[in-house]
């Protein structure tokens, strides 16, 4: 393997991912830390979809969600992921793969905390993934929630985080004629060390 150097230069896949996404936040226009989430649910057709990656943590990439929503019960059924993050403006994407589990009740209470009032009253009203009669139906629970719940509302009990700690994690960048830039980190188990190999584009 030619060594690593420049942009994919580095010793630990957290830390680079953080880089990488730090660098799409001086750059992107919308949502640098969105990521396109897979699962699969009991019959093991996969299903996708985006979610906000909101913390990188030294051995896991953490989003929050709703417990009662389907990528949820996916999670909770299958207990693996794989999210993709696509950075147009810097031409370079990471795959993660790897095992799900549940985030701790006290990090989802603390980020909780953080988010906007309408967000945190929101995630009391809405049933995610379930059918809605309507929009009106919507807000008008968004109006409930808002008399009984008050101006500091906890976090819901159906609502944390989930953290996807990786057993893969590729590194892409684009190349002139297709010539693109590919590093992938892998390891069999979490108390092994990463192998590094570069992949034909």
């Amino acid at each position: 393997m030619d060594s690593r150097s420049g942009k994919f230069a580095g010793d630990n896949p957290f830390d680079l991912a953080q880089i990488w996404l730090d660098e799409a936040g001086k750059t992107e226009p919308n949502d640098p830390n969105a990521m396109a989430l897979s699962t699969v649910d009991a019959d093991g057709l996969p299903n996708v979809r985006m979610v906000l990656l909101k913390a990188i943590e030294p051995d896991a990439f953490v989003f929050y969600t709703n417990y009662d929503s389907a990528k949820a019960g996916e999670l909770d059924g299958a207990g693996k992921a794989a999210f993709v993050m696509h950075w147009k403006s810097l031409r370079r994407q990471i795959r993660v793969r790897g095992l799900a589990e549940r985030g701790d009740p006290e990090d989802a209470d603390a980020y909780f905390a953080t988010r906007s009032l309408k967000s945190r009253l929101g995630a009391w009203a809405s049933k995610q993934s379930r059918p809605l009669s309507s929009r009106a139906a919507l807000m008008a629970e968004v109006a409930k929630v808002t008399a009984t719940k008050g101006t500091n509302p906890p976090r819901p009990p159906f609502w944390g985080g989930f953290r996807i700690k990786p057993l893969e994690i590729e590194f892409w960048a684009d190349g002139e004629f297709r010539l693109h830039d590919r590093f992938v980190w892998r390891r069999a188990s979490f108390d092994e060390t990463w192998s590094i190999t570069r992949l034909n584009p």
